[in-house]
């Protein structure tokens, strides 16, 4: 599959679809708090999107996956499926990860939160990996590698002790989910595919606390780390533009 250069016009779209990925995470944030359900959160979504948005929510029957977000708890490196069972206690870390069809177009889009009170390790893991996505959104530029970004995001984590994810990436968005490029939050700078304007691709570093290993659980998507310790994750949507980048799915408290 080849990577789909999008038009100004698609771009737009895309604006618009990012923007309600980035409303979401916005509106959720009251709800995520000790004694909730993460199918509770699931809900909540849920509605927010089909009701007030009139978005589609995309992870829903995508693939099979059952619910309309991922809620990530801890050492879940992501696609945690939201459980009836599974409710927040203070400590946790939780990784929401929202995806939006608005018009044909996807925004995908995730942020860690934190429930309670988190020990400083922990807040610490959220803190670094935010901050690895940043850098990577620096990287990108008409003319730059996508090695660049896998690069600066591993020298980063790796000088914080802490590990990369291998096995899942970033990767290509538009009105298919999925498509090129794939994104790699590891690599060497100067290598890869070249960005161009009207590339639009995801960058979502997942960054352990632990060793980079990961195992999938027996329901097919659940990805934790294989030595239990914490995960954390964060992602944005972006654009390739004329002399830099746009990030899609901003939340008002960014600043870019």
């Amino acid at each position: 599959m080849s990577v789909t250069i999008k038009t100004a016009e698609e771009i737009e779209k895309m604006r618009v679809a990012g923007r309600k990925a980035a409303e979401v995470l916005e509106m959720i944030e009251p709800y995520v708090v000790p004694g909730v359900t993460t199918a509770e959160l699931d809900r909540i979504c849920h509605d927010y999107m089909v009701d007030q948005q009139q978005s589609i929510p995309a992870p829903l029957n995508y693939k099979g996956f059952p619910k309309s977000i991922c809620t990530s708890v801890n050492q879940v490196v992501c696609h945690g499926i939201p459980s009836e069972k599974k409710k927040l206690k203070s400590g946790d870390i939780i990784n929401l990860d929202i995806t939006v069809i608005v018009d044909g177009y996807h925004g995908d889009t995730s942020k860690m939160f934190m429930v309670g009170e988190v020990a400083p390790h922990a807040e610490r893991l959220c803190k670094i990996t935010q901050e690895c996505l940043y850098l990577g959104i620096e990287q990108v530029k008409p003319g730059a590698r996508l090695g660049d970004i896998g690069a600066v995001i591993q020298q980063y984590a790796e000088k914080n002790h802490y590990s990369v994810v291998r096995e899942y990436c970033g990767h290509g968005i538009g009105k298919v989910f999925h498509e090129e490029p794939q994104v790699l939050h590891y690599g060497v700078a100067g290598k890869g595919m070249e960005l161009v304007e009207g590339m639009t691709f995801t960058i979502e570093p997942m960054i352990n606390a632990g060793k980079h290993h990961t195992k999938l659980k027996g329901d097919g998507w659940t990805v934790e780390t294989r030595d239990g310790r914490l995960s954390a994750q964060w992602e944005h949507t972006l654009a390739v533009t004329k002399d830099g980048v746009e990030v899609l799915t901003a939340r008002n408290e960014e600043s870019f």
